[in-house]
């Protein structure tokens, strides 16, 4: 009845919607200490699931189906984990060097900069701008945020463990679910779609982070395998994600070489693997766009970075695309999927997207 009523003012809907709406982030936010580590392990999960239906087609136990997977993902976690912290463990140890020469850089830069402006330039910003003690503190706090995420990883593979247990049983599930006039094939073409924009992007990823630790290798940068980790992680950020991965390796390029053309030369190389890669090689590889606008972008890499940390905003972009397939392949919802994407939709791409009332 109230349904009903609700359904003859749209004003009453829209403010009850906006209402779950608030509910859902609070929650989201709230629950991040649980919710976070579920994302990452469905991730997992999805990334995982090719290799059991192939163990699965091949008649491996129900058992070994499950734990090949769980123990492949706890392989390459570990390996990446020891590279990375060997090299953070090293860079801790010579951060209060990179501190001074940097603040000799600076000064140098000034003393320049002075010198052809006649200016009292030191006056304005000072030859210790940059506090060693700061960036000590922060290199630090960088180590224990690590230590952190590995109190998470036991939880994350014991649900992804248990996602895969399930995987075999969610098919009937849903098509039990929605079998009152929708198609049975949508979770599985949802899951199908998800599947292939998330393998797609960690393999792109992954070889972006192979290209630029190589090239941070050949420009004789410290730490080229930390710079890579760092640029695969930060691949999963569109644009955003390639200028951050780029300012370390540059800032190390001035302070180990001290020169602009060296520099240069390493943003040049940031700028030629991320375009290649991230801008020609994936969206042939995706073979249709996925994309989201560039406002949609900023606001899921907010609000997703606000809700669950820095974690949050290296799975922004990867959260709001499964919510827009999703939306996709939702007819009452599919007006916001076009809303969420980057180009208009095209006049003969299907039905219109009618944009329901009161809402």
């Amino acid at each position: 009845m109230i349904l009903e009523e609700m359904e003859e003012q749209p004003g009453a809907r829209l403010l009850l919607n906006l209402a779950c709406a608030v509910v859902v982030v609070y929650g989201l936010r709230y629950a991040s200490a649980i919710l976070l580590p579920a994302a990452v392990a469905l991730f997992l999960a999805v990334l995982s699931l090719p290799i059991m239906l192939w163990l699965q087609r091949h008649r491996v136990p129900g058992l070994l189906r499950i734990v090949i997977p769980v123990v492949l993902n706890i392989a390459v976690f570990g390996l990446l984990v020891l590279l990375a912290t060997r090299s953070l463990v090293q860079f801790q140890g010579r951060v209060g060097v990179y501190a001074v020469e940097l603040q000799q850089l600076q000064a140098s830069w000034i003393q320049a900069l002075e010198a052809r402006t006649e200016l009292p330039v030191s006056t304005y910003i000072g030859t210790a701008f940059v506090d060693s003690s700061v960036v000590a503190n922060f290199a630090r706090g960088l180590v224990g945020r690590a230590a952190e995420l590995l109190g998470t990883t036991f939880l994350v593979f014991l649900i992804m463990a248990f996602m895969l247990s399930e995987a075999s049983v969610f098919p009937e599930k849903f098509r039990y679910i929605m079998r009152g006039g929708v198609p049975g094939g949508r979770p599985a073409k949802v899951v199908t779609e998800v599947q292939a924009y998330v393998g797609i992007k960690t393999v792109v990823s992954l070889a972006t982070g192979l290209l630029l630790g190589l090239w941070c290798w050949v420009m004789d940068l410290d730490f080229p395998v930390l710079l890579g980790v760092l640029a695969f992680l930060l691949h999963f950020i569109p644009t955003v994600g390639a200028i951050f991965a780029a300012v370390p390796a540059v800032m190390l390029s001035l302070i180990l070489v001290g020169t602009v053309g060296h520099a240069l030369a390493v943003a040049i190389g940031y700028a030629v693997v991320g375009t290649l890669l991230g801008h020609v090689l994936e969206p042939q590889l995706q073979g249709r766009q996925l994309g989201l606008s560039p406002l949609v972008l900023v606001l899921s890499l907010l609000f997703w970075g606000w809700a669950w940390g820095p974690m949050g905003a290296l799975l922004a972009v990867p959260l709001t695309v499964v919510v827009k397939i999703w939306l996709e392949n939702t007819p009452d919802l599919r007006w916001v999927a076009v809303l969420l994407d980057k180009a208009p939709p095209q006049p003969d791409s299907g039905a219109p997207h009618d944009v329901p009332s009161g809402v």
